[in-house]
């Protein structure tokens, strides 16, 4: 079951609507008393629908959870919009000036505080979650990427997994490592990390800063699952292939 309804987030964007998505594991239907694990997702327009996706092809989310009949809570919300660098601002954890783009200014921290203080509540008010930090993941590909490896590591007390497909750990480099290094983290913190091996051409020295970025985690003991996929893109389609693979990581040692 997917509900859906939209929802405003004004220190964003004001009153400007934007969908939010939550998956209820069918066996909910039969039982009310279950209690499910969440999954918080970044691009939720892209998670469920081919028809809601940026580029007309989403991550299958739906049809992976009906198919393998995962018992966990996926909760999703959409992005900005906004053509003048919307996304790239509100999943930007650093400002800093990129290549492209001019300066941006990093958002990030408001739209988790939005996140863990304002979603997050009403998500457990409303669905039937375990609310706990053991069972509370986040995860997202490229900006979204980058923001979950922010929320997992900023936001520890809150969120004890995520997945990081395709993670934008080129952008304000010497913030994203001085966060890797010195973010307080709990032992038990587990980290999926991947990026495509067609993408490595994207942005200079990226599979150098790649190995660089898992080998601080795992220096600090983290528990990280990273991967190179093979042929692996920067697109939606490449990111479905690797749903099985990054929530085996997530899910890993839990009984759902």
């Amino acid at each position: 079951m997917i509900e859906t309804w939209e929802l405003t987030i004004p220190e964003l964007t004001g009153d400007v609507p934007r969908r939010a998505y939550v998956y209820v594991p069918d066996s909910f239907e039969e039982d009310q008393s279950l209690r499910y694990p969440v999954l918080y997702m970044f691009d939720g327009h892209n998670v469920f629908f081919d028809e809601d996706a940026t580029y007309g092809k989403s991550w299958g989310m739906l049809d992976y959870m009906d198919f393998t009949q995962t018992q966990i809570i996926i909760a999703a919300v959409e992005c900005n919009h906004d053509t003048y660098n919307g996304r790239l601002s509100e999943y930007s954890p650093f400002s800093c000036k990129m290549p492209g783009f001019g300066y941006v200014r990093g958002q990030g921290k408001t739209t988790m505080d939005w996140f863990v203080n304002v979603f997050k509540p009403d998500i457990d008010a409303n669905f039937p979650t375990i609310p706990d930090r053991e069972f509370t993941f986040i995860a997202g590909s490229s900006m979204g990427g980058l923001m979950s490896l922010y929320a997992v590591l900023e936001y520890n007390d809150v969120f004890s997994r995520c997945a990081a497909l395709s993670p934008s750990i080129w952008f304000a480099k010497k913030r994203m490592r001085d966060m890797m290094q010195h973010a307080p983290v709990a032992p038990d913190t587990i980290i999926y990390m991947d990026y495509g091996s067609e993408e490595f051409s994207n942005h200079e020295g990226m599979a150098a800063a790649f190995a660089n970025a898992c080998g601080i985690l795992m220096s600090r003991g983290i528990h990280v699952t990273s991967r190179i996929v093979p042929f692996g893109d920067h697109s939606e389609a490449s990111w479905e292939r690797q749903v099985p693979v990054f929530m085996d990581v997530i899910l890993y040692g839990l009984d759902v």
